[in-house]
């Protein structure tokens, strides 16, 4: 039997795939030829793409670093450190012994995140804090408390008022320096508070007529002149937000030459005290700052009868608010604030709480004066740097040695350092350490005892630069001369204007 074998017709064979499909070609145009599809980009691939693109607009918004002035140097040797020199440099823990070294590591340790960070805080227009509404505990932040658990760590909401206060004070100076023989109406850098009154001290003393063409101007030769002002809070928007309307003192420092002669009669002087007990003692203050505060002028009230006269009107126009008195200072202006505070809770009849925030303010009185201004609910918040001599005199013997006579410090204080702060050199010298503007630098940074600066604050240092360009460290002078952020212009002064804006050193 023979099998049959059966061939299968071949079978229709398809043309070869290729890894990309045809695309057709546009019905609206027949003659272009159809292309094939490109392959997918990778999402790694996209992802590096956006990233490089991301990096190179940010780089691009860096200003463009200006050519070094030939007057500075540049260093001989230019090569970057040896990688196995710095492994063992970081190994050791000595690589803070070579200046040169740590000026690199800091140089290549500044990312584009930290050159906006340092270019936003070297201008003068930082974006500032938010402030929250206070309403509830407003009275806390007053001192009902004596801040209890607020400054150690330093509660974020007391950081803004104390730098409120500071920038207030500043203000005073800026009006004065203006025109120091009669500043004319300013704003303040707190557009909520609205001026009421300008204060003036007069001497004592008075300066030899001999001695006057020697004065450096003569303003500074004047027995009395400008010293600060009273303000009132009249935003409803932030009397909501605060829950109480503010009025504020807000006092300068030494500026003329009387008033530096005052600071040194170091000698206590009784002050009239009815309530006084022979167990307390005698209240005493120096007399200097008493001379100042109690004197009048050929033209103006003295210092004491102006702010009660002040006070008392406001309380009587905002009758029936909720009100509360703010005292600032600083230096001799933080010694006065605390003669205000007293005075006002003598002198006016049902006052409502007084605060006094000072800053870097010399001692005031005795033992028995300090204990006469608590008595009376007066509280007093005394920020005091570290390194600030001013804030020891006068009086540097214990009460051991001198008994009665010796002076104490009011109320409660809030330490800083001005070796804390890393922009600040530390050797800093006396005059930046009680300066203004390195007070509110270091508030602004103060986290807590022990802490290290905080590392989000956003105060400018600008007008620090400007004012102690020698007392801050090269590495970031370097930089802001290399962001082309020379000193600051001072504030132009319209001689024919009545209305001068003088802008916040922090706004």
């Amino acid at each position: 039997m023979t099998i049959a074998t059966v061939t299968a017709p071949p079978r229709p064979v398809s043309p070869v795939r290729t890894s990309a499909p045809k695309r057709r070609g546009s019905p609206l145009n027949p003659l272009s030829r159809p292309q094939p599809l490109k392959p997918p980009a990778s999402s790694a691939t996209i992802s590096t793409r956006k990233h490089l693109s991301n990096l190179d607009r940010l780089l691009q918004k860096q200003p463009a670093l200006p050519p070094l002035p030939s007057s500075d140097p540049l260093p001989l040797d230019t090569d970057p450190p040896s990688p196995r020199a710095n492994g063992l440099l970081n190994a050791l823990n000595l690589h803070f012994l070579f200046p040169s070294y740590r000026r690199a590591t800091e140089d290549m340790n500044m990312s584009p995140r930290s050159l906006s960070h340092l270019q936003r805080i070297l201008s003068d227009s930082p974006k500032p804090s938010p402030k929250t509404s206070i309403s509830s505990r407003w009275r806390e932040f007053h001192g009902l408390h004596n801040w209890a658990g607020l400054l150690d760590p330093l509660d974020e909401n007391l950081r803004r008022e104390l730098l409120r206060c500071g920038d207030l004070v500043t203000a005073a100076y800026r009006a004065f320096h203006s025109n120091p023989s009669s500043p004319r109406p300013f704003f303040l850098p707190d557009r909520s508070y609205r001026l009421t009154k300008g204060l003036h001290v007069t001497s004592s003393l008075d300066f030899p007529s001999w001695a006057r063409p020697l004065a450096p101007a003569p303003w500074m030769a004047e027995r009395s002149s400008w010293a600060g002002y009273v303000a009132v809070c009249d935003n409803e928007r932030e009397i909501q937000r605060m829950g109480r309307r503010d009025i504020v003192i807000a006092l300068r420092g030494t500026a003329t030459c009387l008033e530096w002669a005052e600071n040194f009669r170091a000698g206590l002087v009784s002050v009239s005290d009815e309530s006084a007990s022979a167990t307390q003692g005698t209240p005493k203050v120096e007399c200097g700052f008493w001379s100042l505060f109690k004197t009048p002028g050929s033209d103006v009230p003295s210092l004491a009868d102006s702010v009660v006269q002040e006070v008392r009107r406001l309380m009587e126009k905002y009758a029936g608010e909720e009100l509360s008195i703010t005292v600032t200072g600083h230096s001799l202006g933080a010694a006065l604030a605390l003669l205000v505070a007293d005075e006002l809770s003598t002198a006016v009849e049902n006052a409502p709480p007084i605060a006094v925030f000072s800053f870097g303010g010399p001692r005031v009185g005795n033992k028995a004066f300090a204990d006469r201004v608590e008595a009376k609910g007066v509280k007093v918040l005394r920020v005091v740097n570290a390194h600030d001599v001013i804030t020891r005199v006068p009086g540097v013997l214990p009460s051991q040695v001198r008994g009665e006579d010796a002076y104490a410090d009011v109320g409660k204080e809030l330490r800083v350092d001005s070796r804390a702060s890393p922009y600040l050199k530390p050797d800093a010298d006396p005059g930046c350490c009680h300066d203004l503007e390195a007070y509110l630098h270091l508030v602004d940074g103060f986290m807590g005892t022990g802490c290290p600066f905080r590392a989000n604050a956003k105060r400018s240092i600008a007008r620090l630069m400007d004012q102690q360009r020698s007392n801050v460290k090269g590495t970031f002078v370097e930089k802001a001369k290399a962001l082309a952020l020379g000193p600051l212009q001072p504030v132009a002064i319209s001689r024919s204007n009545s209305n001068v804006c003088l802008a916040s050193p922090s706004s």
